[in-house]
């Protein structure tokens, strides 16, 4: 059986450039081959702010929204969140869909497309790494920062990486899939 990889588009603001960045990485992710690639929007998901009643490590969701934010989590085996940088912070949207569950998180490798200005969105990187220990995932160092992203648009609206981004690429997908075996029996 093979892995899967769900890449997540943490913005979900109107005007967001996420879904071009992110589309260019999971074109990436099923060239690479090791993975069953499914990229994931959140918006879709249109989760308000976190709203169960019962604690997420329960696993007793009354809300439609967050029963299939979770079975969407529950369905990969690595993560790959896709995010800009808002205030040196992921966007709250991200935040707050880590936030919704617990246990769908457990012992998944993640890793992270960053976008942002001169900084690439490294401190929102840094932080998303943090936030993703505490429900128990394991954040690689391995990423691929996007600096100044407006210049990889093209006219047309299409996002074209430079050859570090895709060499960054190749190295986190190598990386995910490593972990992403190793953590697999504790996922059950």
């Amino acid at each position: 059986m093979s892995l899967k990889l769900h890449t997540i588009i943490a913005s979900t603001r109107p005007g967001r450039v996420g879904p071009k960045v992110a589309g260019w990485f999971h074109e990436a992710a099923k060239a690479h081959g090791k993975f069953d690639a499914t990229l994931v929007d959140l918006a879709e998901f249109n989760l308000p702010v976190f709203d169960e009643p019962k604690h997420p490590r329960l696993g007793q969701y009354e809300h439609e929204h967050t029963k299939r934010w979770s079975a969407s989590v529950k369905a990969a085996d690595a993560i790959v969140f896709v995010t800009p940088e808002y205030n040196y912070l992921p966007p709250p949207s991200l935040i707050n869909a880590v936030t919704y569950l617990a246990t769908e998180w457990n012992y998944k490798p993640m890793g992270v497309v960053s976008y942002g200005g001169i900084s690439a969105g490294l401190r929102s990187a840094q932080v998303l790494r943090s936030l993703a220990t505490t429900v128990k995932m394991m954040a690689i160092p391995e990423g691929v920062p996007v600096p100044n992203f407006a210049q990889f648009i093209n006219e047309q609206g299409v996002f074209t990486p430079n050859d570090p981004m895709k060499q960054g690429a190749t190295l986190m997908l190598d990386e995910l899939v490593k972990w992403a075996q190793a953590l697999k029996p504790l996922r059950g």
